[in-house]
């Protein structure tokens, strides 16, 4: 039996300290929330991804097939909950155009295709039991509510939920949201983010704004 990889419901791992896959990039105190699931980041919560320990022993698409592999991107401050599935680019072989979506092993060298990176962006929340499908862009600053299917890019600042995700609404207004994409507080040096987290966590964004022209943009 598995030794449980999370102590209590309230702990967070820092994907910078468990990523050891070289498809995965992360950014700064972006966390994996996983007590519930009982999953490794790299081998439960993102699947199909090649890279990890045991599948670099098994065998290499690049070196033995020639495959553009995708990768897993990950910004800085991104929240991951428990349950959460970001399906990846290991088993991108069934076509349904052909007449079987069977992958068998002699097409497996020529039937991959690749779906393109799959991107979170910064301070983006998935909420639990989400699934990413493979290839989708999950922009800044937007959450993706628990249990949703999301099959395509999600705009920055966007809030969408269900199966397939829809937009439910925005966060904040179109010239909020252009505000915040100008400043990018989760770029900003740790000390000016501390200093700015009072404010961080309020809804005042012309707040935010006059810190970001008084100490980040000068």
């Amino acid at each position: 039996m598995k030794q449980h990889r999370f102590n209590h419901w309230s702990e967070i791992k820092y994907l910078k300290d468990i990523v050891t896959n070289p498809m995965i990039e992360v950014g700064e105190y972006s966390y994996y929330s996983g007590y519930y699931d009982n999953h490794d980041f790299e081998d439960g919560c993102v699947r199909y991804l090649w890279g990890d320990d045991k599948s670099r022993k098994l065998f290499n698409p690049i070196e033995d097939h020639g495959w553009h592999l995708d990768k897993l991107l990950i910004g800085n401050y991104v929240c991951i909950a428990s349950g959460v599935i970001i399906l990846m680019g290991g088993n991108h072989n069934h076509h349904s155009e052909w007449i079987t979506v069977y992958p068998f092993v002699e097409q497996i060298e020529t039937s991959y295709e690749p779906k393109g990176d799959t991107i979170i962006e910064s301070d983006a929340w998935i909420g639990m039991n989400a699934m990413i499908m493979p290839g989708v862009t999950i922009g800044e600053g937007a959450i993706v509510a628990a249990g949703s299917v999301v099959v395509k890019d999600v705009p920055p600042y966007t809030i969408v939920g269900g199966n397939p995700a829809k937009e439910i609404k925005k966060r904040f207004s179109d010239i909020e949201i252009e505000k915040l994409k100008e400043m990018r507080w989760f770029d900003w040096e740790r000390e000016k983010i501390e200093r700015a987290i009072p404010i961080l966590s309020s809804s005042s964004i012309n707040q935010l704004y006059d810190f970001y022209q008084r100490e980040i943009k000068p």
